[in-house]
């Protein structure tokens, strides 16, 4: 192993994860979402192979792993056609958040779940008013003798139809100063006043968003993830290990994209030849394929800087391997379907909903833009422009 390469181990997971879910492939996850059922058999089969807790604590049924391992375990399956959204919610936000915050009693009720996939945790900080500016959370945490009252609304929170539980980002109501200080609360899907609203979507996948409503949510004092007054360190434990996974999805997509364009160009004749000989094909394809190799370094290099326990470090590469990762697989997805001609655009070769899936690592979880703002100013050094 050097600086730039990865572990034996890890090349090993790589592989392993690689073979189960190509078993199941791009087919089966279409076949799914075009029923409107969801890719069940796969994430069991991912948890049974213990590849869903390889990041947790084996004392709580993980793989004692880091964030590194768990992003190349969505990276392969990503790669392989079968990406689990999934992964970047349960395993990594809310995983690496309880591991490193909670209670005894949180982490052995609720990671062994979360690590063989049998229980599945959702996570909601975003609002419909709020946008990126976290600051303007309004779910309010309200204490009421020994238990908690939350109250609000959150936006495009993610496969809460399959999860047993939802960590909530919530503020404390009395908080003057108007500065954000978050509270992480463990709400089960069943609470009395939690209710949802599924927001349709235009791009075909398994996993849904919802609207999440929280009307007078009667929660126990444990259901508190940490300290009520440790501010962003907790939350930010959890939304950099989420840009690590966005990138690892979004590379993973782009290796996909560009695997399915470089067979078909190998083959495909006109003229005599296979398109793949012409330069109009082969240089967007090698741009793409260098660009892919840098979001990958920056993944590789965020990760180990937060398994190193390097939370400031590893906050300005996630976001930049995010960006990366969100740029590539757009273009990725674009030449591929490019090189295809109007093969691209059918259902048959499976790219053209990639087109829609890919500009997700633009969005969320958070813009290129605010991305561009963190770099000026926290690496550049420029002032804040907003």
């Amino acid at each position: 192993m050097t600086q730039f390469t990865e572990s034996e181990e890890r090349t090993a997971l790589r592989d392993a994860v690689r073979r189960l879910a190509g078993g199941y492939g791009q087919e089966y996850v279409v076949a799914k979402a075009a029923a409107g059922e969801k890719t069940t058999e796969l994430w069991q089969d991912m948890g049974r192979h213990g590849f869903l807790g390889v990041n947790l604590p084996e004392e709580y049924g993980g793989g004692g792993g880091g964030i590194g391992d768990l992003a190349a375990v969505l990276e392969e399956a990503a790669a392989a056609g079968a990406p689990l959204l999934l992964m970047v919610v349960s395993p990594a936000i809310c995983g690496s958040i309880i591991s490193r915050f909670g209670t005894e009693e949180q982490k052995q009720r609720w990671l062994p779940g979360i690590a063989d996939g049998s229980f599945t945790m959702a996570f909601a900080i975003t609002e419909a008013d709020a946008g990126s500016n976290s600051h303007k959370i309004t779910t309010t945490a309200e204490r009421d003798g020994d238990a908690w009252v939350l109250n609000g609304q959150k936006q495009f929170i993610s496969g809460v139809d399959e999860a047993g539980a939802v960590l909530v980002v919530a503020r404390t109501s009395d908080a003057k100063t108007g500065k954000l200080k978050p509270c992480l609360f463990v709400v089960p899907t069943d609470s009395e006043g939690f209710s949802t609203t599924r927001i349709p979507m235009t791009m075909k996948a398994p996993e849904t968003q919802y609207t999440v409503f929280l009307d007078d949510v009667r929660l126990p004092d444990d259901a508190l993830v940490g300290d009520e007054n440790a501010g962003l360190l907790q939350l930010f434990a959890g939304l950099n290990p989420e840009r690590i996974m966005g990138a690892a999805l979004s590379n993973g997509m782009a290796r996909y994209a560009l695997g399915k364009a470089v067979d078909y160009v190998k083959t495909r004749e006109v003229w005599g030849q296979p398109i793949g000989a012409h330069q109009g094909i082969a240089h967007p394809l090698a741009k793409a394929t260098i660009e892919l190799e840098q979001s990958r370094l920056l993944q590789q290099k965020a990760a180990a800087l937060y398994d190193a326990g390097d939370d400031v470090g590893a906050g300005e590469f996630a976001n930049m391997a995010k960006y990366a990762a969100g740029e590539v697989a757009c273009s990725a997805t674009d030449v591929a379907v490019h090189s295809h001609g109007g093969n691209g655009l059918t259902e048959e070769y499976g790219l053209a909903n990639l087109l829609l899936a890919s500009r997700l690592g633009r969005i969320a979880p958070v813009s290129r833009e605010m991305i561009l703002n963190f770099v000026a100013m926290h690496t550049l050094g420029l002032p804040k422009s907003y």
